[in-house]
């Protein structure tokens, strides 16, 4: 695999079942990457193993005074020069093209579940943690992958050059030999602990990192109420709980590399006075003792590489689990069963009993807000995961799927079920682009970019637009909309939004409180353009507004989880308290007033004035 061929065509099917076993599937997706690292790494080592070689006899041939064996040292050295050189040019190579393909790969992973979960991965995992798994974790587990090859070449190097010096030089090559595992090893009781620091240290750099984000999602309102000080101070404090875990972390690394440094002195000491003892006795020769300290002096360089794969792994481990409990979430607990033609029909939900008609506009009131928003999230088909709780839940444990005709939503593959249905959350996102880019969406081809935005009302928006545009015709479909549309008001976001899913044409679109930043004039003429665009089509809108309830087909009333009425805005009003109290923000003690004995005249007075209004 080069990097010239990313992004990957299909990124595989991740073992989820624990980080390590996430470490596991990506080394073996880059197995052929791996060997190729493995052997520059061998040939990148080996080479320096053999300078000791080298520089040995050039020391016997000075000694000797002899012209013929010097020259020949030196051609070997030089030789050895250009293989290190060549080595570690194509190691680094081979190595980092293994850190940026597996980063490419859990990216394209993390990208691929998004867009499978929609708007319920926010509501499953905090934004936060989200932003973390795929900026800084994915460095890390890219880190690890791209280590592993490096720290194998390191140990078979360490192990051949072991072997070597105990049959050249028995008496000072087995003390190598033995003291090598030990130098390896000694580190190994330090690392729990250096482990449990960095995974504290994540851990709150994710939740100050959550943090930032919320805080700059609500800028505009913490600036509204003056909160942007108190905001700020709980993030300094977050951030200082960050520095002193990384500091706490930091000392644990730096006593680990300590030992890395005090042990290998100890042996060079004891093999400088040990194997200098034998040279002055005569059982060994000068040469022979430069080369011996030579190797064991080289071989600290890969003995390094032991450090580095532990760190590696301490620090990928978390950042993998991480990653896994993001791709582990399914948009169903069910596996899809149906082919890939889109049904048409009702749009039923069985845990509640709404049923949207084929091609009528349907109004659902509902006095929760955040159940109107599961509502509307389940008839687009983003079943709960499992051990959520859920009303109508059965024995299971599973939420009975919703029903578009005779299919079950859950059934259907993905991109089926995103074809059917279109959900409209209450708080859009724009993303940062033209107008024309916005607005390029997969779609129908039956409702122009021209219908939907005056559907919507967006007239204001493009002169707004047309007014902003660099160009010379003052062209609005041409003009950058910034990061979530922060440079429009909360209203022109909404309508954008809404032309958005109107130039879409799915067969079945769910509008969770569409109109609920824009004044009564504006919602008047957006809920007749509503209609009148998307009639013959199903369209389900959950909405307490008379404005909007007042141009439905039919209008249903979700109380405590289930449909307890349905009829028409009018009708509901005058025969279903409930409902008029939702609608009319009628307050307990003026419903208690309303079911008094002579009460009748003003509730029914109040009645008259929102039909006015409607």
């Amino acid at each position: 695999m080069q990097i010239r061929d990313l992004p990957f065509s299909h990124p595989g099917d991740p073992d989820v079942r624990s980080g390590p076993r996430f470490l596991l599937w990506l080394g073996r997706n880059q197995l052929a990457g791996q060997l190729k690292s493995l052997c520059w790494g061998l040939l990148h080592q080996l080479g320096i193993a053999g300078l000791p070689v080298g520089v040995g006899l050039a020391v016997q041939a000075v000694i000797d005074r002899s012209g013929e064996r010097l020259a020949l040292a030196g051609g070997l050295i030089a030789a050895l020069g250009v293989l290190i050189a060549l080595g570690d040019t194509m190691l680094h190579r081979a190595a980092v093209t293994n850190w940026i393909t597996a980063a490419a790969r859990v990216q394209q992973l993390l990208a691929r579940k998004t867009a499978e979960l929609g708007a319920a991965l926010t509501r499953r995992v905090a934004a936060g943690e989200v932003v973390a798994v795929s900026t800084a974790d994915v460095e890390k587990i890219g880190w690890f992958v791209e280590a592993l090859s490096r720290f194998l070449a390191a140990a078979v190097a360490l192990v051949l050059i072991c072997v070597g010096l105990a049959l050249y030089l028995p008496s000072l090559g087995v003390l190598v030999a033995v003291a090598m595992p030990v130098l390896a090893l000694a580190v190994l009781p330090l690392l729990p602990r250096a482990t449990r620091r960095a995974d504290e240290q994540r851990e709150k750099a994710g939740k100050a990192t959550e943090l930032a984000a919320d805080t700059v999602a609500g800028l505009r309102v913490l600036r509204g109420i003056g909160g942007e000080e108190l905001f700020l101070g709980r993030y300094r404090r977050a951030s200082q709980e960050v520095r002193g875990a990384a500091v706490r972390s930091a000392r644990m690394w730096a006593l680990i590399s300590s030992v890395q440094v005090l042990l290998p002195g100890i042996l060079l000491i004891s093999l400088v006075w040990y194997g200098a003892t034998l040279a002055q006795e005569g059982r060994i020769d000068v040469g022979q003792l430069v080369t011996v300290y030579s190797a064991a002096t080289l071989m600290l360089f890969p003995l390094r590489h032991v450090e580095e794969i532990a760190m590696a792994y301490s620090f990928s481990r978390p950042s993998a689990q991480r990653a896994v409990r993001v791709l582990s979430l399914h948009r169903s607990s069910r596996e899809a069963t149906a082919g890939g033609v889109v049904p048409t029909g009702d749009l039923y939900d069985p845990v509640t009993g709404l049923l949207a008609p084929q091609g009528l506009f349907t109004a659902v009131v509902c006095g929760d807000p955040d159940a109107a928003g599961r509502l509307a999230e389940r008839l687009g088909g983003h079943a709960q995961a499992e051990g959520e709780e859920a009303d109508g839940e059965g024995a299971s444990g599973r939420t009975p799927s919703v029903l578009l005709g005779p299919v079950a939503l859950d059934e259907l593959p993905l991109e089926a079920a995103r074809t059917a249905v279109l959900v409209q959350d209450k708080d859009p996102v724009l993303l940062s682009g033209t107008l024309r880019e916005l607005l390029d969406v997969p779609c129908s081809g039956l409702v122009t970019t021209e219908e939907a935005l005056g559907a919507a009302q967006c007239g204001d928006v493009l002169s707004a637009l047309a007014q902003a545009s660099g160009d010379d015709d003052g062209d609005p479909m041409r003009t950058r909309i910034t990061e979530r549309g922060r440079s429009l008001s909360g209203g022109q976001r909404q309508r954008l939004a809404l032309a958005r899913s109107l130039v879409t044409d799915p067969q079945a679109l769910v509008l969770d409180e569409p109109t609920s930043a824009v004044d009564s004039h504006t919602e008047a003429r957006v809920a007749a353009g509503l209609a009148r665009l998307r009639r013959g089509r199903t369209t389900v809108a959950f909405a307490s507004s008379p404005l909007l309830l007042d141009t439905a087909d039919r209008v249903v009333l979700v109380h405590e989880g289930a449909v307890v009425a349905m009829g028409s805005h009018r009708e509901l009003l005058h025969t279903e308290p409930r409902y008029r109290a939702v609608v009319t923000r009628e307050t307990d003690e003026e419903a208690a007033l309303s079911a008094a004995p002579g009460a009748a005249a003003p509730a029914m007075k109040d009645v008259q004035e929102i039909e006015e209004r409607a």
